[in-house]
């Protein structure tokens, strides 16, 4: 019990032995490190034929006694060597054929070319090299490691504040340039975040969900600050978000410096265009409709980036507190600089009826005089109707809940604005 299906065919093992229907080494020597598979490639004429399981498969016609290989349970038989479809694109495909004759002619170069992809299958996930550990590490930096330069750490901060300040950006424009670079953050593969700030590269200056008019203009301003200061464009996103934050709280915010900013050279567009945010809840931003839901994608976002239930909800009330959103859905505070549970408040207000009027579009309706009071979105709805989120937008809600809100924001705030800080 419990060894899984059992092979009832024969001996279930060896030459009775089920497999995928393919059945056939692919070199002479299947054990041995050579570079067998690309002189047998090319060194022959290959012929469509079925396997004894009756799959599709390619066998070299008329092949010489020293390309067959010994058989796997008996070695003093051959079995003739094989190909699959997949193979013989390798040949035949003109863009492949030019690179398996590069590695045919150079043997060295494909084992090196080898090496490399199999490291980076192993260690995709682990991350940059700041979380590698051992004495094995490999000097070289690959560009799918999303390099990023040391960072300065030693300056004073309280000097670089008042350059913020002094800048005169909207609390809106620090708070939504520092979530933007920051929440690129993945918790699955450890890539995208603040660190680097690549928001300041394409393809992510580009991207519609980071407003590219109004962000160009918030890091232009940055980068002077970085001009004059020494500072990294990446401390100085983080440390305005936190600028912005403490404006519109009152409160003081922990920074650690020590970001450092990459460079075009170290970044790979294309691998960071997936990165780009399809629909990004806590903006109430998506770029089209979709077959799932807007409430849906933005639980996926959330947890993508390592946030709990309440860290998600306690960081949207507070941003549409602060009015980011996309039109004014979900903005219903008068006083769109101060970080409040404002959202809260007005969203399980019971004098409010709301009523569809499109896709993703919601009017809140005063059931006494009958007049439009708010607009709101699917996901900016889902914290008063879906029974977990309620429970958790009641606690904030409270009349005497605005100093947790704040205490949780903040702690939310922190967690996302250094998600990608490996190096303490």
């Amino acid at each position: 019990m419990g060894f899984g299906w059992k092979n009832v065919h024969g001996t279930g093992k060896a030459g009775d032995a089920i497999t995928s229907g393919i059945e056939g080494p692919w070199t002479a020597n299947p054990t041995k490190w050579d570079n067998g598979y690309f002189e047998l490639l090319f060194k022959y004429d290959w012929e469509l034929v079925k396997s004894p399981a009756g799959a599709y498969q390619w066998h070299p016609i008329n092949p010489e006694t020293k390309d067959l290989a010994p058989d796997s349970s008996d070695s003093s038989k051959k079995v003739t060597t094989i190909m699959t479809t997949a193979d013989m694109a390798m040949k035949e495909d003109p863009s492949y054929n030019k690179i398996s004759k590069r590695f045919l002619e150079n043997p060295d170069e494909f084992a090196d070319a080898f090496a490399k992809a199999w490291f980076k299958l192993l260690h995709r996930d682990m991350g940059p090299k700041t979380r590698y550990l051992g004495p094995e590490i490999p000097k070289e930096d690959l560009i799918w490691q999303d390099p990023i330069p040391k960072g300065n750490s030693e300056y004073d901060v309280a000097s670089v504040k008042k350059e913020i300040i002094d800048a005169n950006l909207t609390i809106q424009e620090m708070v939504e340039t520092a979530w933007a670079s920051a929440s690129t953050f993945r918790c699955t593969d450890l890539r995208g975040g603040a660190n680097g700030s690549r928001i300041r590269l394409a393809p992510q200056k580009d991207w519609e969900v980071n407003k590219p008019d109004q962000l160009i203009k918030t890091l232009n301003t940055y980068s002077s600050i970085s001009s004059k200061t020494g500072v990294s464009v990446a401390d100085i996103i983080v440390l305005a978000g936190n600028v912005g934050i403490e404006q519109a709280s009152g409160r003081v915010l922990d920074f650690t410096p020590g970001r450092g900013d990459a460079t075009p050279e170290n970044t790979d567009i294309d691998s960071f265009a997936v990165l780009e945010p399809l629909a990004d809840g806590f903006r109430n931003y998506q770029k089209q409709d979709f077959s799932v839901s807007p409430e849906e994608m933005l639980l996926d976002r959330a947890q993508l980036m390592g946030l709990t239930a309440p860290e998600m909800t306690v960081l949207v009330g507070g941003f549409r507190s602060l009015g980011i959103t996309n039109g004014d859905y979900g903005s219903f505070s008068e006083n769109k600089d101060k970080l409040s549970n404002d959202f809260f408040v007005e969203l399980l207000d019971m004098d409010v009826e709301w009523k569809p009027v499109g896709n993703n579009s919601y009017l809140g309706i005063d059931r006494q005089t009958g007049k439009n009071v708010k607009t709101a979105s699917r996901v900016d709805l889902i914290f008063g109707s879906n029974s977990q989120l309620r429970a958790i937008s009641e606690v904030y809600a409270c009349n005497d809940s605005n100093e947790k809100f704040l205490d949780d924001f903040i702690s939310a705030w922190n967690k996302v604005m250094n998600s990608d800080r490996f190096d303490f």
